[in-house]
């Protein structure tokens, strides 16, 4: 492997209420992609807490800098000298019922070095279903793009529903993005339906390699999740996946291609729109 190429691993999980359960089977799963040479884990939404009802992520919601769950992401790094991407877990707020969710991005020494809170919120009726979420009612969004620098390329971080809203994206990929990064806990009838398509496409339409963390299973509180992990390459190619259960995907992911595609095929330099009074100005 070269200095241009790093191993990472999208961890999946069918979590469930209880937080020390969810935590061992996290650290097993990490400690074994660790020991096939992952250097970059990611963790899923909720990985922590798929509680019985939303309102557990409350009872679960820490201060930042303290708390069993983020403890616990730091000593994973640590122990495994790797980059953990933390999922979400819920974080205390301003406002008394309701937390963030937060993707909490750890070094491989343990230190906590970025956090993004989910912008989009999961308030939907779906169609050709009886499930309804109104995931706003306990949870706050955020109103940060977050893109940061680590030893494998530059990381966009977004969660689940975000993957819906394409403006984001370009966004990370003005910031410098290479590598979209993308916890989730996506519902069996809209992961049949969009999962796939929107996975490849926010890579796709941005040259961006895509590392999709999912829940992939049923739940205690009634839900099931789609699972279908995947990393995908700039190109739209899904280097591996997982349909369903606790397991891993693997990849390694290769800044020379990336580097190479956008060279060749240079759609991000071809763009002429790039707000919305771009076209008013060119009336």
């Amino acid at each position: 492997m070269t200095e241009q190429q790093v191993k990472v691993a999208a961890i999946q999980m069918a979590s469930g209420p209880q937080v020390g359960a969810n935590l061992i089977e996290a650290e097993r799963l990490a400690r074994e992609a660790a020991e096939d040479g992952a250097q970059l884990i990611v963790l899923p939404e909720n990985f922590a807490i798929m509680g019985l009802s939303e309102a557990d992520r409350l009872v679960a919601s820490e201060d930042p800098g303290d708390g069993p769950i983020q403890d616990f992401l730091a000593r994973l790094a640590r122990s495994h000298n790797l980059w953990i991407i933390g999922g979400t877990i819920p974080m205390h707020s301003e406002k008394a019922d309701k937390a963030y969710a937060s993707t909490l991005v750890y070094n491989n020494e343990g230190q906590c070095v970025s956090r993004y809170d989910k912008l989009h919120l999961f308030d939907v009726s779906l169609e050709g279903s009886s499930e309804d979420y109104t995931e706003s009612e306990t949870t706050q969004p955020g109103d940060k793009i977050i893109v940061i620098d680590s030893p494998y390329g530059r990381l966009g971080l977004a969660v689940c529903y975000d993957i819906r809203f394409p403006e984001l994206f370009r966004a990370m990929v003005t910031q410098g993005a290479e590598i979209f990064v993308i916890p989730a806990a996506f519902t069996a009838f809209t992961g049949k339906a969009h999962w796939e398509m929107l996975l490849r496409a926010r890579a796709v339409e941005n040259l961006c390699y895509v590392i999709a963390s999912a829940q992939g299973g049923y739940h205690l509180n009634g839900r099931e999740t789609y699972g279908h992990s995947m990393i995908i390459d700039p190109w739209g190619n899904i280097i591996d996946e997982l349909p369903q259960g606790s397991g891993i995907v693997s990849a390694t992911l290769d800044r020379q291609l990336s580097e190479r595609i956008r060279s060749r095929f240079p759609a991000l330099n071809h763009r002429r729109i790039h707000n919305s009074q771009d076209i008013d100005n060119k009336q």
